[in-house]
């Protein structure tokens, strides 16, 4: 999957949220998991992929980012739990 994504990393359910934009997101994914992305998700172990959403450009991408972090908790936990009531890792889904 080499297309423009945004995404949401989770500590846990209901947890720590960490929302990125990235161009290839199996790898992008893998360096959170693995703890290769020194800074926030490496701190507050942000490990599990609980949402996505894929767009034709980067520009797109980086705009709906943009609003997703200016928007509430509240709301970033409702884009999740639409698309992943369970809060299933993702990740496993990309391979």
């Amino acid at each position: 999957m080499r297309q423009p994504v945004v995404y949401i990393m989770a500590s846990a359910r209901n947890g720590t949220l960490y929302t990125g934009v990235t161009a290839n997101l199996p790898r992008r994914a893998h360096e959170h998991r693995e703890g290769l992305m020194k800074g926030f998700t490496a701190r507050y172990d942000c490990k599990l992929l609980v949402w996505y959403e894929a767009y034709e450009t980067i520009i797109e991408a980086i705009a709906r980012e943009k609003q997703i972090k200016a928007g509430s908790r509240s709301r970033k936990l409702a884009l999740i739990e639409r698309l992943n009531p369970d809060w299933r890792d993702l990740y496993p889904d990309l391979a």
